[in-house]
Parts: C-alpha cells; structure tokens; sequence
C-alpha cells in the first residue's frame, strides 16, 4: 500500500441497527461521512446460524454475552433479509461498498441475486470449507477473518479458494475477542499472512479506540474492518466493542495520516530540506585573517549556518596557510586556502 494506495476501510454494521431500518440508513451515511469506503453487512437468520436449543452445548460462556442462548442472540442481532436491498441503495448512493458475510449457502444465494461485489468470510465460518468453496466458485473477492484460526485452517481456506481458480484473496488478522485486548492484537501476523500465503493482508479489529487499527498500516494492512454504530446508546449485542461516527472519522483521519507517513526510503533531499540545510553547521573564519596567516582552532571553527565548507574539513585546514585577508564571519572557502582542496 501506499499513497496510491489508500487502505480500504470497511465499517461493520453487524447487530448495530436496533431493529429499525431507518436507524440502519442512518448509520449507512454516517459511515459515508466518516470516511469509510464500504459497509458490510450479515446475512443470516437465527435458524440458518444455529437451532432454537436450550442445552448446555448452546450457552454462551466466557464472553461479553455469557449466559444467553445462541438462537436468541441471533434472533436479537440478526438483519432482517428484506433490509439488504433498500440497505445497499442507501449505500450507493451515498457512494460507498455495500457487501456482506453470509453465513451458510441460502445466504450466498440471496446476496448474489443482490449481485454484490465481495464476500467476507466471518472467523467463525474459516472452518466450514464448503461454504468458502461455494462462496469462491461466484468468482468474486473474499475476504476471509482468521480470528480462531490455526494455520493449517488458514491454509484449507485459501485452498478452497485456489481449487475454484480465485485468487482474489484478502486474510485478516484478527483476535475474536469482544472487546479484544490490544496486547492481543498480535499485528506482526499481517506481515506473515501476506508472505504465507501469498495474499493481500489487512485487521478485522475488536479492540477499543483506534491505536491497533492505525498501527496495523504501518505494518502492511491493506484492508481495515471496525464495528460501527450510529450511537452506541441504542446498546445492543455489538455496542461495546464499536465505534460511533466521530471515532470511526478519527480512526480514518489517522490510518490515512498514517499511511501517507510511511511513504517509501529516500535519503535525496526535496526543496524544503535542501532550504533547511542553511542552518546546517559549517566551517567559518571567526577571527580577521591577514594573507599569509595560518589557520587554527583560534581563527576558523565549525559554526552555523551552513554556507562554508563542510566540518570533515576542518582537520585537513589545520596549519595551511590563508592565501588573503579573510574578514571575521566569513564562510570559508577553498579559494582561500593555499594549496585548494584536497586532491581525492
């Protein structure tokens, strides 16, 4: 990546619409005005995810919903199918990406009759191969969250992938966590994502604020995923760990501010260093010198600003004889000195 370019930055909807499409719109344009480039969307219901069981197998334990039942979690987060459509217009027109996880076949082809552009592969889902296998045979990029994800998972994936001739790949470092502490973030594995495996590599994020997010660019991601909300007072099951417009917007300003800094090696000077070099320590006469006279530490000393020779000379001028009368505060230069410069 770099200036030209710019990572794209994707802000999650996820369960963040408080069950009311209007809220939903809402928060497609405010993603819009602060700076994302696409919006993504989940495309499940309860019983396409899970199935209405109350045994122990189905609670949740050890995480920020713990001791609800997975159907009516998906039941309270899930986004009603019938929203996507008038979802998607609101985010063309308000020109950003509109595309979504899908979560099990039916999911796939409800979103391609949407003819959407991409497909995110949720960390949960790296496991179920023949659903990455049928997502990939659409032909189009996928986006693949490697949150629980042991290599050889992230190698089956990107296989299923390739066996389909797509090779339009992007693996996201991620840690699923809900909030994810930063210590947890492990950013080093975009850099091995990429080199693994041969992929374009980016963060599908979970900690709080945006110092991991901003870091993961100076560190190779191309791609940025964030939860975000309209205002995290609507609550709901994602609030905790999202951002709310005026974060998300500093997020974006950051990792673009970011990116830009990283630019590329270049030690050649442009105009503006070339300028500061005035005030750059150089070699001057400070005590008036007859013709004849000899230079020494008394006479001559490495000052600023920087219009004399430079001070590597300095011990070479020790000695050699001043070949005019040189006034106090004056740069030194090699028509002053008997003998010129050094031969190389």
């Amino acid at each position: 990546i770099g200036p030209q370019h710019p990572c794209f930055i994707i802000a999650e909807l996820s369960a963040n619409h408080g069950h009311s499409l209007d809220t939903a719109k809402r928060t497609v344009e405010a993603a819009a005005k602060a700076g994302a480039n696409a919006i993504k969307l989940q495309t499940y219901t309860a019983d396409t995810i899970t199935i209405n069981a109350k045994n122990k197998h189905f609670k949740i334990e050890g995480t920020l919903w713990e001791g609800r039942y997975l159907y009516d979690l998906y039941q309270e987060a899930h986004l009603p199918w019938e929203w996507h459509e008038p979802l998607m217009q609101t985010a063309h027109d308000n020109g950003l990406v509109c595309f979504s996880s899908p979560f099990d076949p039916t999911a796939v082809d409800f979103l391609e009759q949407l003819n959407v552009p991409a497909y995110k592969v949720a960390s949960f889902e790296i496991t179920d191969i023949p659903l990455i296998e049928y997502i990939a045979q659409k032909g189009k990029p996928v986006i693949i969250s490697t949150g629980i994800a042991a290599h050889q998972d992230i190698e089956l994936a990107v296989q299923a992938c390739h066996k389909h001739n797509n090779h339009q790949i992007v693996l996201l470092q991620c840690t699923s966590a809900y909030p994810a502490p930063p210590q947890d973030a492990n950013l080093a594995g975009i850099a091995h994502l990429q080199q693994t495996f041969g992929t374009q590599a980016g963060l599908s994020d979970h900690t709080l604020g945006t110092v991991v997010p901003v870091a993961s660019v100076a560190l190779g991601a191309s791609v940025i995923e964030k939860h975000f909300m309209l205002d995290r007072n609507i609550g709901g099951p994602d609030a905790a760990f999202s951002l709310d417009p005026e974060q998300f917007a500093l997020m974006v300003q950051e990792v673009r501010q970011a990116q830009q800094a990283i630019g590329q090696p270049n030690f050649s000077l442009t105009p503006k260093q070339q300028k500061s070099r005035q005030f750059a320590r150089s070699l001057f006469v400070v005590q008036n010198i007859k013709a004849g006279q000899t230079f020494g530490p008394e006479n001559i000393r490495s000052i600023r600003p920087g219009n004399g020779l430079p001070p590597r000379f300095l011990p070479y001028l020790m000695g050699k004889t001043a070949t005019q009368d040189v006034e106090r505060g004056t740069p030194l230069d090699w028509h002053m000195v008997q003998g010129g410069a050094p031969q190389a």
